[in-house]
Protein backbone atom coordinates (compact mmCIF):
# COMPACT_ATOMS: atom_id res chain seq x y z
CA UNK A 1 0.00 0.00 0.00
CA UNK A 2 1.68 3.58 -1.25
CA UNK A 3 1.51 6.12 1.34
CA UNK A 4 -0.13 9.31 -0.01
CA UNK A 5 0.86 12.67 1.65
CA UNK A 6 1.12 12.26 5.27
CA UNK A 7 -1.40 9.05 5.45
CA UNK A 8 -2.59 5.86 3.57
CA UNK A 9 -5.07 5.80 1.01
CA UNK A 10 -7.27 3.45 2.03
CA UNK A 11 -5.46 1.58 4.32
CA UNK A 12 -8.90 -0.55 5.18
CA UNK A 13 -10.67 -2.74 2.54
CA UNK A 14 -13.92 -3.97 4.29
CA UNK A 15 -15.02 -7.51 2.65
CA UNK A 16 -18.04 -8.39 3.78
CA UNK A 17 -20.53 -8.28 6.57
CA UNK A 18 -22.90 -10.47 7.89
CA UNK A 19 -26.30 -10.22 6.48
CA UNK A 20 -27.78 -10.83 10.25
CA UNK A 21 -25.63 -8.39 12.16
CA UNK A 22 -23.09 -5.84 11.84
CA UNK A 23 -20.05 -8.01 12.23
CA UNK A 24 -17.16 -7.07 9.16
CA UNK A 25 -14.85 -9.11 7.65
CA UNK A 26 -12.28 -6.68 6.31
CA UNK A 27 -8.42 -6.29 5.57
CA UNK A 28 -6.09 -3.47 7.39
CA UNK A 29 -2.96 -2.54 4.88
CA UNK A 30 0.08 -0.98 7.35
CA UNK A 31 3.95 -0.80 7.05
CA UNK A 32 4.89 -3.85 8.42
CA UNK A 33 2.36 -6.07 7.10
CA UNK A 34 -1.88 -7.23 6.33
CA UNK A 35 -4.20 -7.74 9.45
CA UNK A 36 -7.15 -9.47 8.88
CA UNK A 37 -9.97 -8.07 11.00
CA UNK A 38 -11.52 -8.53 13.35
CA UNK A 39 -8.09 -8.92 15.17
CA UNK A 40 -7.00 -9.43 18.75
CA UNK A 41 -3.98 -7.82 19.54
CA UNK A 42 -1.62 -9.36 22.33
CA UNK A 43 -0.36 -7.02 24.74
CA UNK A 44 3.46 -6.22 25.37
CA UNK A 45 3.02 -3.04 27.55
CA UNK A 46 6.89 -2.83 28.34
CA UNK A 47 8.19 -3.44 24.69
CA UNK A 48 7.41 -7.30 25.40
CA UNK A 49 4.25 -9.46 25.65
CA UNK A 50 5.12 -11.14 29.08
CA UNK A 51 6.77 -14.31 29.89
CA UNK A 52 6.89 -14.82 25.58
CA UNK A 53 9.02 -15.01 22.82
CA UNK A 54 7.88 -12.97 19.40
CA UNK A 55 8.93 -15.95 17.54
CA UNK A 56 6.56 -17.73 19.82
CA UNK A 57 3.62 -15.07 19.71
CA UNK A 58 4.00 -15.45 16.13
CA UNK A 59 3.06 -19.25 15.86
CA UNK A 60 0.27 -18.53 17.94
CA UNK A 61 -1.63 -17.05 15.00
CA UNK A 62 -1.04 -13.09 16.02
CA UNK A 63 -0.83 -11.02 13.74
CA UNK A 64 -0.13 -7.54 15.76
CA UNK A 65 0.72 -6.39 18.90
CA UNK A 66 0.43 -3.29 21.25
CA UNK A 67 2.69 -1.12 23.29
CA UNK A 68 2.30 1.26 25.81
CA UNK A 69 3.34 4.30 24.87
CA UNK A 70 3.51 5.96 28.56
CA UNK A 71 5.78 3.26 29.79
CA UNK A 72 8.40 3.18 26.66
CA UNK A 73 8.49 7.06 27.56
CA UNK A 74 9.56 6.57 31.39
CA UNK A 75 11.72 3.46 30.69
CA UNK A 76 13.99 3.17 28.82
CA UNK A 77 12.86 6.67 27.31
CA UNK A 78 12.10 7.63 23.43
CA UNK A 79 15.58 8.08 21.89
CA UNK A 80 17.09 4.71 23.41
CA UNK A 81 13.71 3.42 21.42
CA UNK A 82 14.69 5.13 18.62
CA UNK A 83 18.57 4.27 19.05
CA UNK A 84 17.96 0.48 19.04
CA UNK A 85 16.10 0.54 15.59
CA UNK A 86 12.39 1.86 16.81
CA UNK A 87 9.70 -0.76 18.78
CA UNK A 88 10.40 -3.27 15.94
CA UNK A 89 14.26 -3.77 17.31
CA UNK A 90 13.83 -3.20 20.57
CA UNK A 91 10.69 -5.54 20.84
CA UNK A 92 12.31 -8.59 18.05
CA UNK A 93 9.25 -8.51 15.88
CA UNK A 94 8.68 -7.65 12.19
CA UNK A 95 4.88 -7.51 12.31
CA UNK A 96 2.54 -4.39 12.83
CA UNK A 97 2.93 -2.76 16.07
CA UNK A 98 0.07 -0.45 17.21
CA UNK A 99 0.89 2.29 20.42
CA UNK A 100 -1.69 3.61 22.67
CA UNK A 101 -1.17 7.32 23.34
CA UNK A 102 -0.09 6.89 27.08
CA UNK A 103 -3.00 8.80 27.86
CA UNK A 104 -4.57 6.20 30.12
CA UNK A 105 -1.76 5.61 32.11
CA UNK A 106 -1.30 9.28 32.80
CA UNK A 107 -5.01 9.60 34.15
CA UNK A 108 -5.22 6.42 36.27
CA UNK A 109 -1.69 5.08 37.07
CA UNK A 110 0.11 8.51 37.84
CA UNK A 111 -0.17 10.41 40.98
CA UNK A 112 -0.95 13.57 38.58
CA UNK A 113 0.09 17.39 39.61
CA UNK A 114 -2.01 19.01 37.51
CA UNK A 115 -4.48 18.36 34.84
CA UNK A 116 -5.54 21.46 32.00
CA UNK A 117 -6.81 22.14 28.83
CA UNK A 118 -2.89 21.81 27.22
CA UNK A 119 -1.49 18.61 28.82
CA UNK A 120 -1.02 16.93 31.90
CA UNK A 121 1.91 17.33 34.28
CA UNK A 122 2.53 13.88 36.18
CA UNK A 123 4.84 12.47 38.78
CA UNK A 124 6.67 9.32 37.14
CA UNK A 125 5.16 6.10 38.95
CA UNK A 126 9.32 4.89 38.60
CA UNK A 127 11.35 7.68 40.94
CA UNK A 128 8.95 10.38 40.95
CA UNK A 129 10.20 12.79 38.53
CA UNK A 130 7.54 15.40 36.98
CA UNK A 131 6.65 14.97 33.34
CA UNK A 132 4.60 17.15 31.15
CA UNK A 133 3.17 15.24 27.83
CA UNK A 134 0.27 17.23 25.77
CA UNK A 135 -1.14 16.13 22.50
CA UNK A 136 2.10 17.43 20.19
CA UNK A 137 4.27 16.04 22.61
CA UNK A 138 2.59 12.51 22.73
CA UNK A 139 2.20 12.36 18.57
CA UNK A 140 6.42 13.46 18.41
CA UNK A 141 6.88 10.41 20.32
CA UNK A 142 4.69 8.22 18.78
CA UNK A 143 6.14 9.27 15.76
CA UNK A 144 9.43 8.38 16.55
CA UNK A 145 8.39 4.87 18.43
CA UNK A 146 8.03 3.60 14.74
CA UNK A 147 4.59 1.73 15.56
CA UNK A 148 2.49 1.10 12.40
CA UNK A 149 -0.64 2.16 14.06
CA UNK A 150 -0.68 5.33 16.34
CA UNK A 151 -3.43 6.82 18.87
CA UNK A 152 -4.72 9.88 19.42
CA UNK A 153 -3.73 11.61 23.07
CA UNK A 154 -7.54 11.88 25.05
CA UNK A 155 -8.41 11.98 28.31
CA UNK A 156 -10.31 8.33 29.81
CA UNK A 157 -12.75 10.11 32.42
CA UNK A 158 -13.35 7.11 34.94
CA UNK A 159 -16.82 5.24 35.69
CA UNK A 160 -18.79 6.82 37.23
CA UNK A 161 -17.82 10.10 36.18
CA UNK A 162 -19.33 13.52 37.51
CA UNK A 163 -21.39 15.11 34.31
CA UNK A 164 -19.22 18.46 34.01
CA UNK A 165 -16.08 16.17 34.23
CA UNK A 166 -16.99 13.96 31.54
CA UNK A 167 -17.99 17.05 29.30
CA UNK A 168 -14.26 18.71 30.14
CA UNK A 169 -12.71 15.33 29.12
CA UNK A 170 -13.98 15.15 25.91
CA UNK A 171 -13.82 18.59 25.29
CA UNK A 172 -10.09 18.01 25.89
CA UNK A 173 -10.14 14.58 23.69
CA UNK A 174 -11.16 16.23 20.63
CA UNK A 175 -9.08 19.16 21.06
CA UNK A 176 -6.41 17.20 21.49
CA UNK A 177 -7.50 15.00 18.41
CA UNK A 178 -7.15 17.97 16.20
CA UNK A 179 -3.54 18.73 17.93
CA UNK A 180 -2.42 15.26 17.29
CA UNK A 181 -3.50 15.24 13.48
CA UNK A 182 -1.31 18.41 12.52
CA UNK A 183 1.02 17.00 14.09
CA UNK A 184 1.69 13.63 12.91
CA UNK A 185 4.61 13.76 10.86
CA UNK A 186 5.46 10.41 9.72
CA UNK A 187 3.36 9.00 6.34
CA UNK A 188 4.21 5.56 6.93
CA UNK A 189 2.36 5.53 10.32
CA UNK A 190 -1.75 5.42 10.43
CA UNK A 191 -3.13 7.72 13.23
CA UNK A 192 -6.75 6.90 15.07
CA UNK A 193 -8.95 9.01 16.93
CA UNK A 194 -10.77 8.20 20.00
CA UNK A 195 -14.09 8.46 20.95
CA UNK A 196 -14.78 9.25 24.25
CA UNK A 197 -17.98 10.22 26.55
CA UNK A 198 -18.64 7.31 29.41
CA UNK A 199 -22.05 6.06 28.56
CA UNK A 200 -23.60 9.57 28.25
CA UNK A 201 -25.00 8.78 24.22
CA UNK A 202 -25.11 12.46 23.60
CA UNK A 203 -21.22 13.71 24.81
CA UNK A 204 -20.51 9.99 22.74
CA UNK A 205 -22.43 11.27 19.67
CA UNK A 206 -20.60 15.09 19.85
CA UNK A 207 -17.07 13.89 20.35
CA UNK A 208 -17.68 11.01 17.14
CA UNK A 209 -18.62 13.69 15.29
CA UNK A 210 -16.08 16.42 15.57
CA UNK A 211 -13.56 13.42 15.18
CA UNK A 212 -14.88 12.40 11.58
CA UNK A 213 -14.64 15.47 10.43
CA UNK A 214 -10.88 15.21 10.80
CA UNK A 215 -10.68 12.26 8.74
CA UNK A 216 -8.38 9.93 10.67
CA UNK A 217 -7.16 6.37 9.17
CA UNK A 218 -9.28 4.64 11.83
CA UNK A 219 -11.44 5.12 15.00
CA UNK A 220 -11.46 3.64 18.75
CA UNK A 221 -14.10 3.49 21.30
CA UNK A 222 -12.18 4.55 24.38
CA UNK A 223 -13.36 4.70 28.34
CA UNK A 224 -14.84 1.26 28.44
CA UNK A 225 -14.17 -1.46 30.43
CA UNK A 226 -13.78 0.70 33.77
CA UNK A 227 -16.20 -0.64 35.98
CA UNK A 228 -19.53 0.40 33.65
CA UNK A 229 -20.55 -3.05 33.39
CA UNK A 230 -20.93 -6.20 30.27
CA UNK A 231 -24.41 -4.23 29.89
CA UNK A 232 -23.20 -0.51 29.90
CA UNK A 233 -20.14 -1.70 28.14
CA UNK A 234 -22.44 -3.52 25.41
CA UNK A 235 -25.39 -0.39 24.71
CA UNK A 236 -22.34 2.02 24.72
CA UNK A 237 -20.13 -0.02 21.71
CA UNK A 238 -23.44 -0.73 19.42
CA UNK A 239 -24.08 2.63 19.81
CA UNK A 240 -21.33 4.26 19.32
CA UNK A 241 -19.67 2.28 16.72
CA UNK A 242 -22.97 3.29 14.24
CA UNK A 243 -21.36 6.49 14.26
CA UNK A 244 -17.88 5.57 12.73
CA UNK A 245 -17.31 5.32 9.37
CA UNK A 246 -17.85 2.53 7.49
CA UNK A 247 -14.81 2.53 5.37
CA UNK A 248 -12.25 2.87 8.59
CA UNK A 249 -11.71 0.37 11.24
CA UNK A 250 -13.19 0.21 14.45
CA UNK A 251 -11.16 -0.42 17.62
CA UNK A 252 -12.33 -1.45 21.05
CA UNK A 253 -9.43 -0.37 23.48
CA UNK A 254 -8.76 -2.48 26.07
CA UNK A 255 -11.85 -5.24 26.23
CA UNK A 256 -10.77 -9.12 26.59
CA UNK A 257 -13.50 -10.87 27.30
CA UNK A 258 -14.73 -13.48 24.99
CA UNK A 259 -18.03 -12.48 25.60
CA UNK A 260 -17.34 -8.85 25.33
CA UNK A 261 -15.40 -9.33 22.06
CA UNK A 262 -18.08 -11.51 20.11
CA UNK A 263 -20.41 -9.11 21.12
CA UNK A 264 -18.63 -6.16 20.54
CA UNK A 265 -18.05 -7.55 16.28
CA UNK A 266 -21.34 -8.13 16.12
CA UNK A 267 -21.94 -4.72 16.50
CA UNK A 268 -19.38 -3.83 14.02
CA UNK A 269 -16.23 -4.23 15.77
CA UNK A 270 -13.00 -4.97 14.13
CA UNK A 271 -9.87 -4.29 16.49
CA UNK A 272 -9.47 -5.20 20.14
CA UNK A 273 -6.56 -5.50 22.80
CA UNK A 274 -6.40 -6.88 26.72
CA UNK A 275 -3.99 -8.35 28.64
CA UNK A 276 -6.16 -10.76 30.19
CA UNK A 277 -4.32 -13.50 28.34
CA UNK A 278 -1.45 -13.34 29.67
CA UNK A 279 -2.09 -11.84 33.52
CA UNK A 280 -4.51 -14.64 33.61
CA UNK A 281 -2.26 -16.91 32.24
CA UNK A 282 0.37 -15.89 35.00
CA UNK A 283 -2.03 -17.04 37.75
CA UNK A 284 -3.37 -20.38 36.45
CA UNK A 285 -6.38 -19.09 34.56
CA UNK A 286 -6.83 -21.22 31.46
CA UNK A 287 -9.58 -19.79 28.82
CA UNK A 288 -11.00 -22.79 26.85
CA UNK A 289 -13.83 -23.84 24.62
CA UNK A 290 -15.72 -25.05 27.32
CA UNK A 291 -15.07 -22.14 30.01
CA UNK A 292 -12.52 -21.09 32.14
CA UNK A 293 -9.64 -23.42 33.90
CA UNK A 294 -8.18 -23.02 36.63
CA UNK A 295 -5.37 -25.16 36.72
CA UNK A 296 -3.72 -24.54 40.57
CA UNK A 297 -6.91 -26.73 41.59
CA UNK A 298 -5.81 -29.71 43.31
CA UNK A 299 -8.50 -31.92 40.75
CA UNK A 300 -5.76 -31.50 38.04
CA UNK A 301 -2.98 -32.63 40.57
CA UNK A 302 -2.61 -36.02 37.97
CA UNK A 303 -4.85 -35.05 35.24
CA UNK A 304 -2.45 -36.19 32.26
CA UNK A 305 -4.87 -34.67 29.80
CA UNK A 306 -3.64 -31.10 28.14
CA UNK A 307 -5.31 -27.71 28.90
CA UNK A 308 -7.68 -28.41 25.99
CA UNK A 309 -8.51 -31.43 24.33
CA UNK A 310 -7.46 -30.31 20.33
CA UNK A 311 -5.37 -27.52 20.33
CA UNK A 312 -2.59 -27.11 18.99
CA UNK A 313 -0.67 -24.93 20.91
CA UNK A 314 3.05 -26.07 22.42
CA UNK A 315 1.62 -26.02 26.04
CA UNK A 316 -1.13 -28.92 24.67
CA UNK A 317 0.76 -30.68 22.67
CA UNK A 318 3.63 -31.34 25.29
CA UNK A 319 2.02 -30.54 28.51
CA UNK A 320 -0.70 -32.35 31.11
CA UNK A 321 -2.45 -30.47 33.65
CA UNK A 322 -1.08 -32.45 36.08
CA UNK A 323 2.49 -30.86 35.03
CA UNK A 324 1.08 -27.34 34.70
CA UNK A 325 -0.07 -27.32 38.49
CA UNK A 326 2.94 -28.40 39.32
CA UNK A 327 4.76 -26.09 38.09
CA UNK A 328 2.89 -23.08 39.35
CA UNK A 329 3.03 -24.49 42.93
CA UNK A 330 6.32 -25.21 42.86
CA UNK A 331 7.03 -21.36 41.23
CA UNK A 332 8.58 -22.32 38.40
CA UNK A 333 8.64 -19.78 35.17
CA UNK A 334 7.23 -22.30 33.11
CA UNK A 335 4.11 -22.75 34.45
CA UNK A 336 2.82 -18.76 33.21
CA UNK A 337 4.66 -19.41 30.26
CA UNK A 338 3.03 -22.34 29.19
CA UNK A 339 -0.86 -20.77 29.93
CA UNK A 340 0.09 -17.87 28.63
CA UNK A 341 0.61 -19.02 25.11
CA UNK A 342 -2.06 -21.09 25.49
CA UNK A 343 -4.41 -18.41 26.30
CA UNK A 344 -3.00 -16.27 23.14
CA UNK A 345 -3.34 -19.37 21.20
CA UNK A 346 -7.39 -19.72 22.35
CA UNK A 347 -8.11 -16.01 22.18
CA UNK A 348 -5.96 -15.87 18.15
CA UNK A 349 -8.53 -19.07 18.00
CA UNK A 350 -11.52 -17.72 18.48
CA UNK A 351 -10.91 -14.56 15.83
CA UNK A 352 -10.16 -17.11 13.34
CA UNK A 353 -13.37 -18.92 14.23
CA UNK A 354 -15.47 -14.73 13.97
CA UNK A 355 -14.03 -14.43 10.32
CA UNK A 356 -14.78 -17.53 9.11
CA UNK A 357 -18.23 -17.21 10.75
CA UNK A 358 -18.78 -13.80 9.06
CA UNK A 359 -17.10 -15.38 6.04
CA UNK A 360 -19.88 -18.15 5.84
CA UNK A 361 -22.91 -15.63 6.62
CA UNK A 362 -23.37 -18.22 9.65
CA UNK A 363 -21.94 -15.63 12.31
CA UNK A 364 -25.18 -14.08 14.13
CA UNK A 365 -26.41 -17.19 15.13
CA UNK A 366 -23.13 -18.62 16.50
CA UNK A 367 -22.81 -15.28 18.79
CA UNK A 368 -25.97 -16.53 19.66
CA UNK A 369 -25.24 -19.62 20.95
CA UNK A 370 -21.76 -18.21 21.90
CA UNK A 371 -23.07 -15.69 24.25
CA UNK A 372 -26.04 -18.00 26.34
CA UNK A 373 -23.22 -20.31 27.13
CA UNK A 374 -20.61 -18.05 28.32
Amino acid sequence: MRPVGRFFMSAFELLGKDNNSQARLGKLQTAHGQIDTPVFMPVGTRGTVKGLTPRQIKETGAQIILANTYHMMIRPGTEVVEALGDLHGLMGWDGPILTDSGGYQVFSLSELNRIGDDGVEFASHIDGRKIYIDAKIATEVQNTLGADIFMCFDECAPFPCEKDKLIAAVDRTIRWARICKDTHANDRQLLFGIVQGGIDKDLRARCAEELVKLDFDGYAIGGLSVGEGHENMKLTTEFTAELLPENKPRYLMGVGMPKDIVAAVRAGVDMFDCVLPTRNGRNAFAFTKNGPLRLRNSAHISDTSPIEEGCGCYACENFSRGAIRHFFNVGEMLGPILVSLHNITYFQGLMAEIRQKIADNTFNAWAEEFLSSN
